[in-house]
């Protein structure tokens, strides 16, 4: 990719590359690859195998979404809580078709975080499903949103549609351009929600426009075959990740895409791989590192890549990755505000240590953080580039972005290739004695010393030095020196040995497979109360 070096008006440096592509609503982006690739085209594969082609999937969009819409008008927020399945990409498709707006809602966040949620974006109807609901065993939850909102069942929906809503379906398959609504590119598409972890949850409102530059970034940067390559989608739709690249994008392209309905079943997932004969998998370091140790062999032969995001991709888990089962991994970065793919790497340029190459269409520049050399923190625009925060103290109002900068809050570096280099959360490096530590690289040194095990690093206050790292792993035996060791032949500083390391039986994760820290910070100090009363 080449980058065009332009000077800002303010005298600091952007850096953009060009793209070029016809903005449109999402539902008529489907409706489109529909016409391109023929609606008999098997391109949906759900967890119970279940194939469902284009035309199944435009003639159920337009069945479920006239049912659905009854009650809402154009423009409204409706709630998807679903797991990643036929059932969540049909409920998201049938709002897109009447220009409601899908609110994806992230289950595990638990009770209070959707009711604040589910306030934020004036959520009035939940879409989810009775055999989910069984069997992930959310009836509490379920119980407690009625109180705030209407609670759709997808299977009832389905066993009391009307004669007209079977005969839209009918005239959608036929005139779908004619009945399909269609929204301005700048209006919403989806809302998703951040984790919340700093408080309640903010509503990320991103426009059709957004989603499909998005997914054609994504396509004109890592080549996908409509002929030849099936993707395996594991990850929920409520992550951004899971929605735009893992279920949107393959229809858009015409890659098969198999649905899993949960990322935490690893022997599972392996041996589905190696059924469906899957050639792409989507996923995570924590998660893949799994697959990988889980699978039997040969189950994963299938891939000729993986594509990581979400987390820092460790060596450790490249190197398992080649030797089990020769497969490449491209490790990615994203967020949730960027549709979400903000880089990535290729292959054929595929460099260890970094996210890759910026998309295409997209500007960056660093802004200069105090105590660490070399790197900035990272600030992007471009067409994927949400249209804003919906916060909790202004329900259903959108903030857009400050002239349509994001500051992403991670710290990054550029070398002379254009290859970046997440150097962390700014958030997530500790200050002692005046100098910034990153708390990615204790983890990495910890992850090199014990490699089959989990890490996570948190800073704490310290009279002294004004934070200490810590580091909690479920390694059974983790020993300080052989941390010392390993970083004294590294050449990593004195500073990046945690003081403390605190044995936890399991490192706590977000349903989005990311580490969750507050969690992590809990447990620590709920091991330290323990070991101070003696229990």
């Amino acid at each position: 990719m080449t980058l065009a070096t332009i000077a800002a008006a303010s005298g600091e440096e952007i850096v953009s590359s060009d793209l070029s592509f016809e903005p449109k609503p999402v539902f008529h982006a489907l409706l489109d690859s529909r016409a391109k690739f023929g609606g008999k085209r098997p391109i949906l594969v759900d967890g119970d195998g279940r194939v469902l082609t284009y035309d199944e999937i435009v003639r159920a969009a337009f069945a479920l979404g006239h049912a659905l819409k009854r009650g809402t008008k154009p423009g409204d927020a409706v709630g998807v809580m679903l797991p990643t399945g036929a059932g969540s990409i049909l409920a998201f498709y049938a709002l897109s078709a009447y220009g409601r707006v899908p609110a994806m809602l992230n289950f595990t966040t638990g009770s209070a975080g959707l009711k604040s949620a589910l306030r934020t974006a004036q959520v009035r109807r939940i879409v989810t499903a009775h055999k989910f609901v069984e069997l992930a065993k959310l009836e509490n939850l379920i119980n407690d949103l009625k109180g705030v909102a209407e609670i759709v069942y997808l299977e009832d929906v389905r066993a009391k549609l009307s004669l007209r809503d079977k005969a839209m379906a009918a005239a959608g398959s036929l005139m779908p351009q004619l009945i399909a609504a269609r929204p301005s590119n700048k209006t919403p598409a989806v809302i998703l929600f951040t984790s919340g972890t700093e408080g309640e949850p903010k509503g990320v409102a991103l426009s059709h426009s957004n989603l499909v530059s998005n997914m054609e970034q994504v396509n004109t940067h890592i080549a996908l075959y409509p002929e030849s390559d099936v993707l395996f989608n594991p990850l929920p739709t409520f992550h951004c990740f899971g929605l735009t690249v893992g279920a949107l994008l393959p229809l858009y392209v015409g890659v098969q895409v198999v649905c899993h309905p949960t990322p935490l079943q690893p022997k599972e997932i392996a041996r589905r791989v190696r059924e469906t004969g899957a050639t792409i998998l989507l996923s995570t370091d924590t998660f893949i590192s799994q697959y990988a140790r889980a699978g039997e062999p040969g189950d994963l032969n299938s891939l000729r890549l993986a594509v990581c995001g979400a987390e820092r991709l460790r060596d450790e888990t490249r190197q398992l990755l080649r030797k089990k089962y020769s497969i490449e991994l491209l490790e990615g970065y994203g967020v949730t505000e960027a549709s979400p793919v903000v880089a990535a790497n290729q292959l054929g340029a595929n460099r260890s240590g970094t996210v890759g190459h910026l998309m295409k269409g997209m500007e960056y520049k660093l802004e200069e953080v105090e105590g660490i050399p070399n790197a900035g923190r990272l600030i992007v625009r471009g067409p994927n580039i949400m249209l804003g925060y919906i916060s909790p103290e202004t329900p259903g109002v959108i903030h857009p972005p400050k002239g349509g900068w994001y500051d992403t809050g991670d710290v990054v570096s550029v070398d002379e290739d254009g290859y970046i280099m997440i150097r962390g959360r700014l958030k997530r490096f500790a200050k002692i004695g005046g100098e910034a530590v990153s708390l990615a690289v204790v983890e990495s040194c910890a992850s090199a010393v014990w490699p089959d095990y989990s890490h996570a690093a948190i800073a704490v206050p310290d009279r002294t030095k004004g934070e200490q790292i810590v580091l909690a792993t479920d390694c059974p035996n983790p020993e300080r020196m052989d941390l010392v060791g390993w970083a004294h032949n590294h050449g990593v500083p004195e500073l990046a040995i945690p003081r403390r390391i605190v044995k936890l039986d399991a490192i706590p994760v977000l349903g989005t497979g990311k580490t969750d820290y507050m969690r992590v910070k809990t447990m620590v100090e709920e091991a330290d109360l323990r070991a101070s009363s003696g229990t």
